[in-house]
Order: C-alpha cells, then structure tokens, then sequence
C-alpha cells in the first residue's frame, strides 16, 4: 500500500475538521492554510467527500464545511479505499478490489501479503479520526 497525495490530503484535512468539530462550518481558506494545501486541489478533493457523505457545506458568510457525522465514526481505512483503492500490496488479496495478478499462483507469498493486508486493515479501520486529534 502507497498512499496519494490524494489520500494524505484527505487524511490531512479530515483530522483538522474534527479538531474543529465543535466549531460548526469550517471556511476553506483556513483548512487550506493550516494544512498547506492548494485550494483548487482540497475543492477536488472535498467534492469527492462530499458525494459520499464525510462532509457537508454551507453557502454564504456562515458557510464552509463539516463532518457529516462525529470523527470517532470515520474510520482511516474508509477514507484511503475511497481515495486510493486496496489497502493490500496486490489485488490478488484484496477483499474490496480484488483482481487476478500474476503473483496469485505462488501461495506461499500470498499468504504473506495477506497477513500484511489483515495487519494493515485492522490497524486503519479500528484507527478513527477522532484518535488523531
């Protein structure tokens, strides 16, 4: 697994809104400075949240966004296979995209990568938003 700048992003702005969580509507502008991150590209990215409902706007002077729901119900694992596909080194061990790959005739190894893809999903899907702030 190789994270995006898609994913880090994400990731990056997710964990400054739910420190923020309280605060209602977050402008975009500030997200984007305190994250260093374009604003062209988090509108990018915050429209593809937005279409599966992590996060909600507001239009006009009070507007900006929000998590739709508490941080503690986001889980990192969800945010990274939106953005970025598999969790597992190959899709031949993926549960969510899992393809045939070259590699899936050696057992062996698969089994190896699969102990990574069980490691790695147990430790993002249990790892919540609301642990990061």
């Amino acid at each position: 697994m190789k994270l995006t700048t898609k994913s880090e992003y994400s990731i990056l702005a997710l964990i400054y809104m739910a420190r923020k969580g309280n605060e209602g509507f977050i402008k975009i502008e500030e997200i984007c400075s305190n994250c260093d991150i374009s604003k062209k590209y988090l509108e990018l990215l915050f429209s593809i949240l937005r279409q599966n409902r992590y996060i909600r706007t507001r239009r006009g002077t009070s507007g900006g966004y929000k998590l739709t729901k508490p941080a503690s119900e986001i889980n990192v694992a969800e945010i990274i296979r939106l953005m970025d596909g598999a969790l597992a080194a190959t899709d031949s061990v993926s549960r969510y995209f899992h393809s045939d790959t070259p590699l899936a005739k050696e057992e062996k190894i698969m089994d190896v990568f699969r102990e990574i893809r069980d490691y790695i999903s147990q430790k993002l899907e249990t790892l919540t938003f609301a642990d990061l702030v």
